[in-house]
């Protein structure tokens, strides 16, 4: 007797919701923000690792980007992934496998994702949170069978984890010294390769709030919340609006900090406070562009989201684009470029991914990373793009 085993292969383009790809696609943005600055170096250390700066313009856009982007776009994405995972075992139920088989294909991969940030963190950039969302993906299987009230009730208590990490993490008056990701200011590349994969374990220390977006993610796919965002449209709202509120009151202690437009006294406290707000942030940013969601549509519209289906390439390409810019072993401009500058190139940066990624969709291909990762998952031969 032949026994089978029914899988579902990738989503096809058309039968993805739009608002998590848009989602996707517009947040690109802000990790591309996120991520530039820490490539500057040369030049004294202030809070939170922020170089120092002097002019009002490069301190204004500290304050903005330290009080909306970070610690606010990763955790959207963190709970972006952890609905993409719910969604693929949604689909392999769907089409006949069994709980043992979905959860097999998720665990491959996970792996593949860890493998992934593994070669991202030691090629290119430390900050890879590549690898901790496939440790999320063993963590999202293991949840499967956990009611919706215990993944809320996990969320709220692993805030508590997420301020006193935080807090700790950035307390100490700054030195002018970099105290963590050594390697963005070493100019001998095998000896930056070297320290790389240390300082990718170092990561999550710094990314704690992911985790509780991740349960929130995992909840609000069961529900399909961003799958039909017009039947949620009051929830999507009071997210939005309260998130972002939050996310801005809590955020903007620690930028004015590092803005210096303000010396306070308590590190701990602002920095904590950033973290636990971000992660406030990261939802109400997830429930707004729910919304635009709703109505949007036209090219613009169509261009982002097929950044989103693209996310994995988009990301990567940041870090290509980065280094290549930036690092001290290739054109050394993370030495001069003020933050300021570093923002428009960030910008610059991911409408160059955009435009790439609408001309894929256009050629009706997928991402290079998407289909390699798409491959290993399902074990499939070649795979049309």
């Amino acid at each position: 007797m032949t026994v089978t085993h029914a899988t579902a292969g990738p989503v096809g383009a058309a039968d993805r919701a739009l608002a998590p790809d848009l989602a996707r696609g517009l947040m690109l943005a802000f990790i591309a923000l996120a991520n530039s600055v820490v490539h500057l170096y040369a030049r004294p250390y202030g809070v939170r690792q922020h170089i120092v700066e002097s002019g009002l313009v490069d301190r204004i856009v500290s304050v903005v980007t330290v009080t909306t982007v970070d610690g606010r776009a990763y955790p959207m994405f963190a709970a972006l992934f952890a609905y993409g995972v719910v969604q693929i075992m949604q689909r392999q139920r769907a089409a006949g496998a069994s709980l043992a088989d979905a959860k097999k294909l998720l665990r491959r991969r996970s792996w593949w994702l860890v493998a992934f940030g593994f070669a991202h963190a030691l090629l290119l950039f430390p900050g890879d949170i590549l690898g901790l969302y496939g440790v999320a993906g063993f963590i999202l299987v293991a949840l499967t069978g956990v009611s919706d009230r215990k993944l809320l009730i996990a969320a709220g208590c692993w805030l508590v984890v997420v301020a006193l990490g935080q807090g700790a993490a950035y307390m100490a008056p700054p030195s002018g010294e970099r105290s963590f990701f050594w390697s963005f200011e070493t100019a001998d590349p095998l000896r930056a390769m070297a320290l790389r994969p240390f300082e990718w374990l170092m990561t999550p220390a710094g990314v704690l709030g992911v985790g509780s977006a991740i349960l929130v993610g995992t909840w609000a796919a069961r529900r399909g919340i961003l799958s039909d965002p017009a039947a949620h449209r009051h929830l999507l709202r009071r997210t939005a609006v309260a998130g972002l509120t939050i996310a801005v009151l809590g955020g903007l202690p620690a930028g004015l900090a590092v803005g210096h437009f303000w010396s306070p006294g308590n590190l701990w406290g602002i920095s904590a406070l950033h973290a636990v707000t971000g992660v406030a942030g990261g939802l109400g940013y997830a429930a707004l562009i729910g919304l635009v969601a709703i109505r949007a549509r036209g090219t613009v519209v169509t261009a982002l989201a097929a950044t989103g289906q693209r996310s994995l390439s988009c990301y990567l390409f940041q870090s290509v684009v980065f280094v290549a810019l930036l690092a001290p072993w290739t054109l050394g401009l993370g030495a001069t470029i003020s933050t300021g500058a570093v923002a428009l190139l960030a910008l610059g940066t991911w409408l160059v991914s955009v435009v790439l990624a609408d001309l894929l969709r256009r050629a009706g291909r997928r991402g290079p990373a998407e289909i390699v990762l798409r491959r290993l998952t399902y074990r499939t031969g070649k795979m049309a793009g």
